[in-house]
């Protein structure tokens, strides 16, 4: 009977987390997914879709043994994403057969009570790893749904969506950028309809794939004049790590919000905010049953 050795499930394990690596560290699961199968040499064997789960094989079982590299520190999950730590990185340096030993090894320690060895799949997923898969992927595949919404706005969609947000979280948003102004900043945010309670918010919003760069960071403090003024980039494209430092070691605060963490505070603030407000980003909520933590 064909199977999957467990140094090939070693390859897939760090095929992903290169591919983190290589793109800044952090990707939606289903795009690391996506650029994993186009990397790997895949056999017809690995294509092939389980029987009775219909999910495909080589995609349920990186799945599951994604699993341990999070015990063992390599990698972290949330909301969909994946993130690779730095341990993670030191790790790629394993050969295959080292790293799943180790990683089956970090699982195991984890789980302490555990007296069996992980085991190898054969043509079968049992129920609770088609559950951890499922809701993986659904979670992932919706939040690259809401991404792809936003990156299909126009740049003032965006802008609308930021005032949105800030309305929802008790901002009232006096100055909103009309349609064909360029410079200076977009939205103006206070805590009362006056701006006579600080933080007097001015925000700059960046609709593109490109990272805010140390000259963009620096143009925004510079139009924070007063004490009581605070800065807010909300950027799409996220930042560039030169452009994080100076913004850190800016006299001025200055706040940062890439699309990840948008996307976060739509979904914390959504119920308080207006129903027109919501309607520019509508979200419904699905219950869906959850793998429980521990149970593989």
């Amino acid at each position: 009977m064909a199977k999957i050795e467990m140094v090939r499930i070693g390859e897939y394990l760090q095929t992903a987390l290169k591919i983190l690596k290589d793109n800044g560290g952090q990707m939606a699961s289903r795009d690391v997914m996506d650029s994993t199968g186009q990397t790997l040499k895949l056999t017809e064997y690995e294509k092939e879709s389980f029987e009775k789960t219909g999910y495909i094989r080589w995609q349920s079982i990186l799945h599951l043994y994604s699993i341990n590299c999070v015990k063992a520190g390599w990698l972290r999950k949330n909301k969909g994403i994946w993130y690779i730590t730095n341990e993670g990185i030191d790790a790629l340096k394993l050969s295959p057969g080292d790293f799943i030993k180790k990683s089956n090894q970090k699982y195991r320690e984890w789980k302490q009570k555990q007296t069996k060895e992980t085991p190898e799949i054969q043509d079968e997923v049992s129920e609770e790893i088609s559950r951890k898969t499922a809701f993986e992927q659904s979670f992932s595949n919706a939040r690259a749904d809401i991404e792809d919404y936003i990156k299909n706005l126009d740049p003032y969609e965006f802008q609308d969506l930021v005032a949105a947000l800030l309305r929802g979280m008790g901002y009232h948003t006096p100055f909103v950028a009309p349609r064909g102004r360029d410079g200076g900043f977009d939205i103006l945010a206070y805590k009362d309809p006056f701006g006579s309670v600080p933080p007097r918010i001015k925000v700059q919003v960046k609709h593109r794939d490109q990272k805010i760069s140390v000259n963009e960071a620096r143009e925004l403090a510079s139009l924070l004049n007063k004490p009581d003024e605070t800065g807010l980039i909300v950027s799409m494209g996220g930042f560039t790590s030169e452009a994080e430092a100076e913004i850190r070691r800016s006299s001025r605060h200055i706040e940062m919000i890439d699309l990840d963490e948008f996307i976060n505070l739509w979904e914390e603030h959504y119920d308080k905010m207006k129903e027109e407000d919501r309607d520019l980003m509508p979200l419904r909520w699905v219950a869906y049953l959850a793998p429980v933590e521990g149970r593989i």
